[in-house]
């Protein structure tokens, strides 16, 4: 395109009192508010204008992006989009589990009927029925998490990293607290251990390297200022070969002998609280990961923590929260500690995590009724029956010339920062293409599609991972799409 021509259809660009003056923006602006269709006219004229500088078009193409149709046309779905919801159910195909993309644990029925239930009225948010007085909001799940996993008391907050962030502001505010260079991760978002330590107030004390730590290293660094010894799983990767870590059953031996050397010596110093920070936690152990299970909270507060810490929202299955676990005392601390407010769940997260921590009570009930926890376990041959029976709905939807699809071996992911070494033996839908492509089909499945679809691209192919589809509803959803796709190709 020549400059003169460029800036002729530059200057053809409509002004947006044209556009709102169309009839499709003037039967709009009579729905929405007029400012909200106003401001899409204005940012679909500069997007015009954006796109016809910044790419190689003909001057037909250009022309066509000029016109005040195609610009009130962007302008109407623009003001459209505004009123769209934007946080809304997707399709996972993705193979990934715990997605934190895609909201990470999908909730179990039972939370979802709680949910619903404690939303649409009023709730014993903080109302004790059987003394008819005030109750407490942390009593709802308390117990159950005792039963659970063995403690004295609990606590839950909104997240790990809070639950993380409140422990550390308790006990080690202005203290030393112990950790392993091997153990500093880095968890989703960029939020670092040693930031979170610092804003707690905590002193970082490391020891050891990055893939070796051995007892004498915290030996070496306890003084008469270490208020804790902290241990952080690394459920989010895996370091292998020449490795070594200190387990928190050895962290409790160096710290009760650091405190008996205390008072042999007069010394008045903080406790030496063992804290461990599972991340992803799990309630339960998985059955077909063998070796590769991850521990459970039970087991790490059995191996001699004072406190340990937890995820609801991975391998739980529950919703987002972060749990504490521990002695009476140490969580009656925390529970008056101003932070214990601030980060507090919401009524409907409670009941979400209530219920979900209910089904727990019967380990089967939980493996078969928390989809997390069915999805991990899900033996590859029923994954793929279920791949098979996308694989013929897609075919029966799909013109033979436009593509070829079938079920193969696939590898999914547990995610959520859980299990990183674990290959997850699956099945997949398999979609060549013919006519389109891979790439052009997964723009057109998350952007066009009213459900996006999240699939995966392998080697010019779209897979769609069975496993973390979860019913017939979502294959028949699937199969519609990919057929719309090949369509709207056609037209």
């Amino acid at each position: 395109m020549t400059k003169k021509n460029l800036n002729s259809i530059l200057r053809s660009l409509p002004s947006v009192e044209e556009v709102l003056n169309t009839p499709a923006a003037a039967a709009l602006a009579a729905e929405l508010p007029r400012s909200v269709v106003v401001d899409a006219a204005r940012e679909a004229v500069s997007r015009a204008r954006e796109h016809i500088l910044s790419s190689s078009l003909t001057d037909d193409d250009a022309a066509e992006a000029a016109s005040l149709d195609a610009v009130a046309t962007h302008a109407c779905a623009i003001a459209r989009a505004f009123f769209a919801p934007s946080l809304r159910r997707v399709v996972n195909a993705s193979g990934v589990i715990v997605h934190t993309n895609l909201g990470r644990s999908v909730l179990a029925d039972e939370a979802v009927a709680a949910v619903l239930d404690v939303a649409r009225g009023y709730s014993t948010l903080e109302y004790d029925v059987q003394g008819m007085c005030r109750g407490s909001r942390h009593a709802h799940c308390e117990r159950l998490i005792c039963e659970l996993t063995g403690a004295e008391a609990a606590i839950a907050v909104n997240n790990n990293a809070a639950a993380v962030m409140m422990v550390l502001s308790e006990f080690a505010c202005g203290h030393e607290a112990v950790v392993s260079r091997g153990e500093l991760v880095e968890i989703g978002g960029s939020f670092r251990i040693p930031d979170i330590m610092e804003l707690s107030n905590a002193r970082m004390i490391e020891v050891g390297t990055t893939n070796k730590t051995h007892d004498f290293d915290y030996e070496r660094a306890v003084t008469d200022d270490t208020a804790m010894l902290l241990k952080v799983h690394t459920s989010n990767y895996r370091l292998i070969g020449f490795t070594e870590s200190v387990s928190a059953r050895e962290m409790r031996r160096i710290a009760d002998a650091a405190e008996a050397d205390r008072r042999a010596r007069g010394v008045d110093a903080p406790r030496i609280l063992v804290y461990e920070d599972l991340g992803s936690g799990a309630l339960l152990a998985l059955d077909n990961l063998g070796s590769m299970n991850e521990p459970t909270a039970g087991e790490a507060l059995a191996a001699g923590c004072d406190l340990v810490s937890f995820s609801g929202d991975k391998l739980l299955g529950g919703p987002q929260a972060g749990i504490v676990i521990g002695s009476a005392e140490l969580i009656g601390r925390l529970k008056k500690n101003p932070l214990a407010r601030a980060l507090r769940l919401d009524k409907m997260t409670l009941a979400a995590l209530e219920a979900t921590l209910r089904l727990y009570l019967n380990p089967e009930v939980a493996r078969e009724h928390v989809p997390t926890l069915r999805m991990l376990n899900a033996p590859a041959a029923a994954v793929r029956e279920r791949a098979e029976a996308l694989a013929a709905r897609i075919a029966d939807a799909v013109p033979a010339e436009c593509g070829a699809v079938e079920a193969v071996p696939e590898i999914s992911r547990a995610g959520g920062g859980a299990l990183p070494m674990r290959d997850i033996d699956t099945f997949a839908v398999q979609l060549e293409f013919k006519r389109g492509g891979a790439q052009d089909c997964e723009e057109y499945l998350i952007r066009k599609n009213d459900v996006p679809i999240i699939a995966r691209i392998h080697q010019e192919a779209l897979l769609f991972d069975a496993r973390t589809i979860l019913n017939d509803d979502e294959i028949d959803e699937i199969a519609r799409a990919c057929a719309a796709y090949f369509e709207q190709l056609e037209a």
